[in-house]
């Protein structure tokens, strides 16, 4: 004889059926949402630094900061981060159709229309203080637009203008990579802003920071296109790994230009006999001092990634400090924007 209740087994069914609904009901955060949060934490945190960055830089050195150095040091972030995108995407895409069997079709959406939007935006900001005298304007009739074209950084300002306009209409184009040229000449154009004629040799100067932005550009810019692409290319485990390893082939070259022509900058600014002292007790060292411990950083996560890489029974794996290493990237990017609104720091003899 059987001891079970009738109708034990139908409430039995009846829990399961209620239980299930519930499980469905519960909220589940989907990755894209993660992801989301995470982009605009990253953004929010890459904000701060230029616009808070300044009163902490300045703080018992004694110097005095340009009126609206915030917002000029956000604007200029904007502007970096325009370049990293689009001269990153096309990077990024180039080494792609490198690697055999690569299923291209399968390429996410282009972020370069909205990164050229944004850098259009951010150059038209920095004229708009160019075009003042470098103040900061009030209102639109103290913006002298005619006398942009008078001066060495007006027609470089409208340079940078024009171009993040041309490189938008390239992008929406079927020529995208047509996109190199404007480009170019934002990079040419932010070269010659950073060292005017009256500085100790302007043309070393000049190409140094053209060097070392381009290198940063295809770095930074690159990797996060990269890891884009192997997002879209986890179906094809073999192909992104291939992709991925031509990038850290080619980063480590970068990071070494970099490294070579950051140094070498910055000891034409600070003599070696008083960077120590400059690197503590000015803006400009204590900026670039976060800057060089924030690409120490980057470096032990790239080094990191392509040990896994390597090394790793699932080479894939190198993904996780690759997005860390675009976090702390995306960071430098804002302490670089910080770094070209500050005094620059005085030549001691």
């Amino acid at each position: 004889m059987s001891s079970t209740r009738p109708g034990a087994e139908s409430d039995a069914t009846d829990a399961d059926t209620a239980y299930a609904s519930v499980a469905v009901a519960a909220p589940v955060v989907r990755p894209s949402v993660r992801r989301a949060v995470a982009v605009l934490a990253l953004v929010t945190a890459a904000a701060l630094i230029p616009l808070l960055g300044p009163s902490a830089a300045l703080h018992g050195t004694g110097e005095a900061a340009a009126p609206g150095v915030g917002g000029i040091g956000l604007l200029r972030t904007a502007l970096f981060a325009a370049l990293c995108v689009s001269v990153g995407e096309l990077f990024a895409t180039r080494l792609a159709r490198r690697v055999p069997g690569a299923p291209l079709a399968e390429s996410p959406r282009s972020w370069a229309p909205c990164a050229a939007g944004a850098g259009f935006v951010a150059a038209l900001g920095l004229a708009s203080v160019v075009a003042t005298g470098n103040l900061v304007p009030d209102r639109l009739a103290q913006i002298d637009v005619g006398g942009l074209y008078r001066t060495r950084d007006g027609a470089l300002a409208l340079l940078e203008v024009d171009a993040f306009l041309v490189a938008g209409l390239c992008a929406l184009s079927r020529r995208p990579s047509l996109q190199v040229f404007p480009l170019a000449a934002v990079a040419v154009a932010e070269a010659l802003r950073a060292h005017p004629t009256t500085e100790h040799s302007p043309l070393t100067g000049s190409t140094l920071t053209l060097v070392h932005l381009t290198c940063a550009a295809l770095w930074a810019g690159g990797l996060l296109h990269t890891l884009r692409l192997l997002l879209r290319w986890r179906t094809s485990p073999g192909a992104g790994t291939a992709l991925l390893g031509l990038y850290a082939r080619v980063a480590a070259v970068l990071l070494a230009v970099i490294t070579a022509t950051g140094v070498w900058s910055s000891l034409r600014r600070m003599p070696p006999g008083t960077i120590l002292d400059q690197l503590t007790t000015t803006a400009y060292g204590r900026t670039l001092l976060a800057k060089v411990l924030l690409v120490a950083v980057v470096a032990v996560l790239a080094l990191v990634a392509r040990l896994r890489l390597r090394r790793a029974a699932d080479p894939l794996s190198a993904c996780a400090p690759a997005r860390a290493e675009v976090v702390a990237l995306g960071l430098v990017v804002a302490v670089s924007g910080l770094l070209t609104a500050l005094p620059v720091p005085i030549r001691w003899s």
